[in-house]
């Protein structure tokens, strides 16, 4: 990949670095609670190489980090990450987690869900007082996400995200409609609400209101919004991280704790795989009818009825990098809620090495079959152990 000399600290350094790139850099975030720290590893590896991407994609804790790269200048972008990090990371009030691993994991899980998380989520007690109880429709949820709120607005300039450079779309679910809405800021000027509407995974975080309607976590119906860039129009020659936190691909289960686990895994690894396969087959079909234009006589090209068909083919190549967050060590259905000092490090470290790997193996270089225009770049990785 071609590096540049400049310093990154040079507003013009992620576009220099960038040209020898297949197109526009697309990175896009699923949901996944506290895994989400695997992602900021990948954006550090990104960064330190000069790759910074034009257009991010997000849904729940993928939006937050989201909103943290769009909304800050590339030189702020990694020391906000870490801020927000460390702001809700729970630090135990003992270190036994070698000699006692399941003692302290359920302690922290038992923490959590008790006292919340600094800076992100508090208990709302009056969501107890019974499942009848009138909380209206901006509070029905066990936790408050105010604490996040203004998070958010310290470690995010809205200003600057709404300018647009990068892109950013968060995804969200509409509460009436049951459908997905995705904001976009370049259709429209994204707020904090827009990313904490992307995060409300009932019933623990109450829906967010938006323009007077109300939504949950985008997750619930879409958790890797993969297809908002497939879909874009116009569509655009682009080198796509898709970073994910679930594990399509697991064992069988054989205790209640790995059903939990594997059911968390399979709901929210979105039928990525599926999808995927979906849009290749769509996009060789862009491709086919591009050739089959060619091939026709230019009296034919110009009717009408006949250019009508041709609009239908696509020349663009999509270059699909994913990146899959590992299973740490001891690590059962609560994951997605341990938010311990040691879970936030092990996963932000892999995420940095995985995006490392990729980065100098370069997969998207090289001949590829003209006709498919989507390709897809599987980075395997295992287990990974927390001392």
């Amino acid at each position: 990949m071609q590096r540049s000399t400049k310093s990154p600290l040079d507003p013009d350094f992620s576009r220099t670095a960038s040209n020898a790139l297949p197109g526009q850099i697309v990175l896009v975030l699923q949901g996944g609670g506290a895994l989400g720290s695997y992602q900021a590893g990948v954006y550090q590896a990104l960064h330190e190489a000069g790759v910074e991407p034009d257009w991010i994609v997000g849904t729940s804790i993928g939006a937050i980090n989201a909103s943290l790269i769009a909304g800050n200048a590339a030189q702020d972008r990694l020391v906000r990450l870490k801020e927000f990090w460390s702001r809700v990371q729970r630090a135990p009030t003992w270190e036994l987690r070698g000699l006692l691993p399941g003692s302290v994991d359920k302690w922290l899980y038992w923490t959590t869900l008790t006292r919340g998380i600094h800076g992100f989520f508090t208990p709302n007690l009056l969501a107890h007082a019974g499942d009848s109880f009138p909380l209206g429709a901006d509070h029905a949820g066990y936790y408050s996400t105010a604490p996040l709120e203004s998070t958010l607005s310290d470690l995010v300039n809205f200003d600057l995200l709404n300018q647009g450079c990068p892109r950013l779309t968060v995804g969200a679910a509409h509460v009436r409609t049951s459908r997905m809405r995705y904001f976009d800021s370049r259709c429209c000027k994204i707020d904090v609400k827009h990313i904490m509407a992307s995060g409300a995974l009932p019933p623990g975080f109450p829906a967010v209101r938006v323009n007077g309607e109300l939504y949950w976590d985008g997750g619930i119906l879409s958790n890797t919004p993969t297809e908002v860039v497939f879909d874009d129009d116009p569509r655009r020659d682009s080198l796509i991280f898709t970073v994910h936190l679930w594990n399509p691909v697991g064992t069988e289960p054989t205790t209640m704790a790995q059903v939990l686990n594997r059911q968390k895994d399979v709901q929210y690894s979105s039928r990525i795989a599926s999808q995927i396969a979906r849009h290749q087959q769509t996009h060789r079909l862009r491709h086919v009818i591009n050739e089959l234009a060619a091939r026709l006589p230019d009296s034919e090209r110009d009717r009408p009825e006949v250019r009508e068909l041709i609009g239908y083919g696509c020349q663009t190549r999509m270059h699909v990098v994913q990146l899959l967050a590992p299973q740490l060590e001891h690590e059962d259905h609560t994951k997605d809620v341990d938010f311990s000092a040691a879970a936030i490090e092990a996963r932000w470290g892999a995420g940095y090495a995985h995006a490392k790997a990729v980065l100098a193996v370069e997969p998207w270089v090289g001949q590829f079959d003209p006709l498919s225009g989507v390709i897809l770049h599987e980075a395997g990785v295992g287990a990974l152990a927390v001392e």
